[in-house]
């Protein structure tokens, strides 16, 4: 009686384990076919909801492993997961039912985190008052110039006074467009090695006379915050606090440039400042 009682047992234990894992895969297999949609997926990815931590837990997953840092990015974007079993099998999926989808989303995550070295606006000298603050705007409703998301995210300063504040290339790359727009005043955008547009608005001057096509390099000074921008004239200011708007762009699938969620790229580089002597 034990010996038959132990056996159902085993058996019955056998059938849970085999129904949770059979559960967790038909989850699975949900996730691929609901968020593998372009659009819903696309969306996720352009938020680029990546928690303080979780970029290095995926550099550290790959050492191991097939899958690379850019394959539990996408996984930990896509499915919500972030432990290594959990993506390994979600990953796993995608690779058997979307290989070139995932591929096309690896290059997208490159052109985001593959070049990224400092954070734009370097610390100042021991024991100066001048900090900057931020937080997740992305696609924050703006109306100068019509009704539209905010596709950035602005690094306030805490001394409302342009020209304090240097401000730093976050990648190596060439300029690719500079000088007076409307809405972004003077700007500089840099196209990095891997792709992104990194792009810096409302400067109060440049560091030198950057031209189109000239090489720059991650931490190199590209100009100074300020609050020029929102104006037909050239040299227009005033019409908001000091600050630095960053954007960052990557082409599409269907070739078109989309703006990404900028905060949690600043959030992992807080950790990854310069220190100039000012203030």
């Amino acid at each position: 009686m034990k010996k038959r009682l132990c056996i159902s047992l085993l058996v019955l234990t056998a059938l849970v384990c085999f129904a949770v894992t059979l559960t967790g895969y038909l989850k699975h297999i949900a996730k691929v076919t609901n968020l593998l949609a372009e659009e819903e997926a696309m969306g996720l990815l352009r938020q680029q909801e990546v928690p303080a931590g979780e970029y290095e837990s995926f550099c550290d997953y790959e050492a191991d492993s097939e899958y690379s840092r850019y394959d539990y990015l996408i996984g930990g974007i896509l499915s919500g997961e972030s432990g290594i079993r959990e993506l390994d099998a979600y990953l796993g999926l995608l690779y058997q039912y979307h290989p070139q989808k995932i591929r096309e989303m690896e290059k997208y995550e490159k052109a985001v985190w593959e070049d990224l070295q400092y954070f734009p606006i370097p610390l100042p000298r021991e024991g100066s008052r001048l900090g900057t603050s931020y937080e997740n705007s992305w696609m924050f409703d703006r109306s100068f110039g019509g009704n539209r998301g905010h596709e950035g995210t602005d690094i306030m300063a805490s001394l409302n006074q342009r020209g304090q504040y240097p401000v730093v290339s976050m990648t190596d790359g060439v300029v690719e467009k500079i000088g007076w727009l409307k809405l972004g005043g003077y700007r500089i955008g840099i196209r990095s090695p891997h792709g992104g547009y990194f792009y810096y608005a409302h400067l109060y001057d440049y560091a030198r006379d950057f031209q189109e096509g000239e090489e720059v390099k991650a931490g190199e000074l590209l100009g100074f915050m300020g609050d020029s921008g929102y104006g037909e004239e050239e040299g227009t200011v005033g019409q908001f606090a000091v600050h630095l708007h960053v954007g960052i762009y990557v082409e599409g699938g269907s070739g078109e440039e989309m703006s990404v969620n900028p905060y949690w790229v600043l959030k992992w580089l807080e950790g990854k400042r310069l220190r100039y002597a000012y203030g």
